[in-house]
C-alpha cells in the first residue's frame, strides 16, 4: 500500500514537468486575413481615434485631494546674530551670585 502511495505523489509530480516539456502546438487554425475595405475600415477607424485624443483637453488643476489640508512646509528661522556660547560673559555686581 505504502508503495502505492508512493508512485501516485511521484505520478503527480512529474505531470506538470512533462507539460512544460511538451512541444507548443496551436490548436487553432489562423483565420483569413484581413480584406482591403476591412484595412481600409480599420485605418479611418485609428485615424478618427487619434483624432478624438486631440480634442481631449490637457488637465491644469493639479488633482491632489489633500492639497488644501495640508500645512505649508515649516520656514526657516533666521539665524541669532550672537549666539550664547560666542557672546562675552555678564559682568555682575559685587555680592551677587552666578547661577
Amino acid at each position: 500500500m505504502k508503495l502505492f502511495r508512493v508512485v501516485a505523489v511521484l505520478a503527480l509530480m512529474a505531470g506538470p514537468a512533462f507539460a512544460q516539456e511538451s512541444p507548443h502546438i496551436n490548436l487553432m487554425a489562423d483565420g483569413p486575413g484581413k480584406t482591403d475595405d476591412e484595412k481600409a475600415a480599420d485605418a479611418e477607424r485609428d485615424k478618427a481615434y487619434k483624432e478624438t485624443l486631440k480634442k481631449i483637453p490637457d488637465a491644469k488643476a493639479s488633482n491632489d485631494p489633500w492639497g488644501g489640508i495640508r500645512a505649508d512646509p515649516p520656514k526657516k528661522q533666521p539665524a541669532p546674530k550672537t549666539s550664547a556660547a560666542t557672546s562675552p560673559p555678564k559682568k555682575l555686581k559685587a555680592g551677587t551670585a552666578a547661577n
